[in-house]
């Protein structure tokens, strides 16, 4: 499992950022520069995305493998401290860490992402997870990618053109996507899209300070499952974040001071 850095690696403080099914760990470079004077900071490829291995057996592309890794990497990285960003998949890994008892994670931020995941958003994501589209040019690239990731709400076109830098790779054809098309094998295997998921228990075993962005136009995380975690469980703090979908990428100065004033207060 490859991972980018941030920050002294000496630090005993210790973020964690993890992205979403089909992204990489460069999204957090934004928010890990920010941070990086404050913690260690860690941005993982889960297996099967960016610079990481892929599975063999793609049927293992599923959260309690995604898990098991997370435990590994943490041994590695023995923290005194750790909090935990996680965005959509991402948060889902960190809920299933910081559900488990005596769980070494101190805080959790879930970004779009909450106990009840809707049927529309992963009916969504399928359409194109898996498609292993290639790509001749970078430009094409850059169009393909602002089409699927219109959700994030980037504003500027060195946003997009820095998602598509780090989203792609290069092949002899062109560009291919940074992420094995197996990840859509599971995914597919067990009806993702057809109904809603299910994880109040899951959540409601959380004892750490828990953050939970928003995005404002999100079809992944409702606004009453929203509203019904800042009153269950640990209890979330809430955010919206006006003019996103799903999901909300913390390249922007004011998303990031979301982040910041929870984790360092």
């Amino acid at each position: 499992m490859a991972y980018t850095e941030w920050g002294a690696p000496d630090n005993p403080k210790v973020l964690v950022c993890v992205h979403g099914l089909s992204r990489v760990g460069r999204d957090f470079d934004f928010l890990a520069r920010a941070l990086s004077g404050e913690y260690r900071v860690v941005c993982p490829d889960v297996v099967g995305r960016g610079d990481s291995s892929w599975l063999v057996n793609p049927v293992h592309y599923q959260v309690p493998q995604y898990v098991s890794d997370m435990v590994t990497l943490i041994a590695r990285l023995n923290p005194v401290e750790l909090h935990w960003v996680g965005t959509s998949m991402g948060g889902l890994i960190g809920m299933g860490l910081a559900a488990l008892p005596d769980s070494p994670i101190r805080k959790l931020v879930l970004n779009d992402v909450g106990p009840i995941i809707k049927a529309e958003a992963l009916k969504r994501i399928g359409q194109y997870l898996g498609q292993a589209p290639q790509f001749p040019d970078f430009a094409s690239a850059e169009q393909y990618i602002r089409a699927v990731s219109a959700p994030f709400g980037l504003k500027t076109d060195a946003q997009w053109k820095f998602l598509t830098d780090i989203s792609i790779k290069a092949t002899s054809q062109g560009f291919s996507m940074h992420y094995d098309p197996a990840l859509a094998v599971p995914f597919k295997a067990q009806g993702a899209g057809t109904a809603d998921v299910d994880l109040w228990p899951l959540y409601e075993s959380i004892r750490c300070p828990v953050l939970v962005t928003r995005g404002a136009q999100s079809d992944l995380l409702s606004p009453d499952t929203l509203a019904q975690m800042a009153l269950r469980g640990p209890k979330a703090n809430t955010v919206e974040i006006p003019d996103v979908g799903h999901a909300p990428m913390f390249m922007e100065d004011d998303q990031v001071r979301v982040v910041q004033d929870f984790l360092l207060t």
